[in-house]
């Protein structure tokens, strides 16, 4: 589609032209896309952002860990450069139980 077919094309269903050539550039519709429930490392938000998200959300079991500022920090470093993998090992290191209460080392049942 050249640039007089999407002028023609954005009148002919009443939207504004900028947005018509937006998602022509974008190959997509200009929604965003979020990613929610189970971020809990920065290779977690990594995973999210390589798959197509523009952002993700955190949630209760990040601040419930034993540094939450260092684990935001590091999903947040993790979300900006999450091709670069030299940043993710650096914002990973040090990270602590990853999900608190699992522990598949143990041998147990729970009763609910």
């Amino acid at each position: 589609m050249d640039e007089d077919e999407v002028f023609a094309f954005s009148k002919k269903i009443a939207v504004p032209y900028d947005l018509v050539a937006q998602t022509k550039q974008m190959g997509r519709l200009p929604v965003v896309q979020f990613a929610a429930g189970g971020i809990v490392t920065p290779a977690d938000a990594a995973l999210m952002m390589q798959l197509g998200c523009d952002g993700v959300f955190v949630g209760s079991e990040i601040f419930n860990s034993s540094d939450p500022y260092k684990r935001v920090r590091g999903i947040t470093q993790a979300v900006r450069h999450y091709n670069d993998p030299h940043v993710l090992v650096e914002t990973s290191t040090g990270l602590a139980d990853a999900m608190a209460g699992l522990n598949l080392n143990e041998d147990r049942i729970e009763q609910f």
